[in-house]
């Protein structure tokens, strides 16, 4: 276990958090054990069901994980998966190339980091496990000299879509990226099915990467199998708010 962070405080009274990465293939199933338990059994993700009650795909044996742990019970609380521009070169491809066409972003390859499978468990959603896995990939980032982030970042279409219609529908100009940076999904989402008046619920995790000063880079893409609108976005660290560089990059320090 790397440990990225001292530990931290998530409830006083209750327990303390650390934040590492996953250094054995036990821990890498401990990571993926979670995944499952919030993609299957909160989420009800039934495309992803499976008799070892895991989710894995190609994809993890070529990323870093980060974990964090409550010590208290040592059980993992929260995951994200990020993949180095070394690890995308071995593998060929980032995650988010299954979605959407990336050719626009070559040029910017070797100092990307793609962040993925963010994953808290339903217990710990107080905001302190988000905010240590921020962090994580700061020091994650710093290690490898990378000056941009990418990710899908999902929206439910459990309502039908009209709050992913809406959501991009209500994104300004501050939130879009410039042309150059535009993606386009291999299976678009239908933006303009909405529901008239809808009013956009955003999602936790969108809402810190445009509060961080991340832009949304085109129109989502279609995931069927985790029922989902994907909005890809990009934050050059260049962008990064300074409130949360501050925030961020002050914990960390080289793994």
């Amino acid at each position: 276990m790397r440990l990225l962070t001292s530990p931290a405080e998530a409830n006083p009274a209750q327990s303390k958090l650390t934040l590492s990465l996953a250094s054995t293939a036990e821990e890498v199933s401990e990571v993926q054990r979670l995944r499952y338990k919030v993609f299957v059994e909160t989420m009800g993700l039934s495309a992803l069901m499976n008799a070892e009650e895991i989710d894995c795909d190609e994809f993890d044996s070529y990323c870093d994980h980060l974990i964090v742990r409550d010590s208290r019970t040592l059980e993992v609380v929260g995951t994200y998966r990020v993949m180095s521009p070394n690890a995308a070169r071995e593998m060929g491809r980032f995650y988010s190339e299954q979605e959407f066409d990336l050719s626009r972003l070559n040029n910017l390859r070797g100092s990307i980091a793609e962040a993925g499978r963010a994953c808290i468990h339903p217990d710990y959603r107080s905001g302190s496990v988000i905010m240590m896995l921020w962090a994580g990939l700061a020091a994650f980032m710093k290690k490898e000299h990378c000056q941009y982030l990418i990710g899908c970042a999902s929206v439910s279409l459990a309502d039908g879509g009209h709050n992913a219609a809406a959501l991009y529908h209500a994104l300004n100009d501050t939130n879009m990226s410039p042309s150059e940076y535009r993606v386009t999904p291999h299976l678009p989402f239908p933006i303009e099915e909405r529901e008239a008046g809808h009013v956009a619920q955003v999602p936790p995790l969108i809402k810190g990467y445009l509060r961080s000063g991340a832009w949304v880079c085109g129109e989502p893409a279609w995931d069927p199998d985790f029922h989902s609108a994907d909005f890809f976005l990009l934050l050059p660290l260049t962008k990064l708010d300074n409130r949360y560089a501050r925030h961020y990059l002050k914990e960390t320090r080289s793994a």
